[in-house]
């Protein structure tokens, strides 16, 4: 299969979830995760008529961005953001899905200051109890969220989560279903309805994420193909 028939095959699936919720296919946003992928993929992927890429990885992301300068990519860094890799950071991302904490707020508010740019970004919540996954926790989201609500530069859109992995897909609608609500709830307590997108969902429960709400998806394998992590 090649990405082309893969992204054909995709936007097919993404139809059908969007008639089954009633929504319009133009609403949803692929983001084509390319961590671990080499530069011809995203390419192929550029070529086929992708032009959102995700990343997990600072360093990964600015050898890739150096080399793709000349193509018009939207990044999205959609992996936790070390606080000492944020200098870097504003530098490539146009977006940034994993706002977790104040204080990685502020500090990259403050470079984007220094910088004149502005990034728009997505508070990353944390509605998992695996340890693994990073997030704020919902009972302090408010804080998070009253504080961003005030900045300038970094622009928060919207809501993100990284829910568990579940073979019944329909034991991930809860946690989806409940990262709308909360966006709607922030929208009325710090907002007022600037938070209008939702990140959420991938390869294998995109669908249900669809149908509770997403407005980005993160698809990864389902472009790609499966990852080389030996870098083979």
């Amino acid at each position: 299969m090649t990405i082309a028939s893969n992204l054909e095959y995709l936007r097919e699936k993404i139809e059908k979830a969007c008639l089954k919720a009633n929504r319009n296919p133009d609403e949803i946003k692929v983001v084509a995760v390319s961590k671990t992928h080499p530069v011809e993929k995203i390419i192929e992927g550029y070529n086929a008529g992708l032009r959102i890429f995700g990343e997990n990885r600072v360093q990964e992301a600015r050898e890739k961005f150096e080399r793709l300068k000349d193509y018009s990519i939207e990044w999205h860094l959609i992996g936790h953001l070390q606080k000492n890799k944020v200098k870097y950071a504003v530098n490539i991302f146009d977006f940034i899905h994993s706002i977790d904490s104040v204080e990685l707020a502020e500090k990259v508010e403050k470079r984007l200051e220094q910088s004149g740019k502005t990034i728009k970004g997505f508070i990353q919540v944390k509605l998992s109890e695996e340890e693994t996954k990073h997030g704020v926790d919902p009972d302090k989201l408010d804080i998070v969220a009253d504080y961003c609500s005030k900045l300038s530069y970094l622009k928060i859109i919207g809501l993100m989560t990284v829910p568990p992995y579940f073979e019944d897909v329909e034991k991930v609608r809860p946690y989806f279903a409940r990262l709308r609500k909360l966006k709607d709830e922030l929208n009325k307590s710090f907002f007022n309805g600037k938070l209008t997108e939702l990140s959420m969902g991938m390869t294998h429960d995109f669908d249900v994420a669809i149908e509770e709400g997403a407005t980005y998806v993160r698809i990864g394998t389902g472009i790609f193909g499966e990852r080389n992590y030996d870098g083979n």
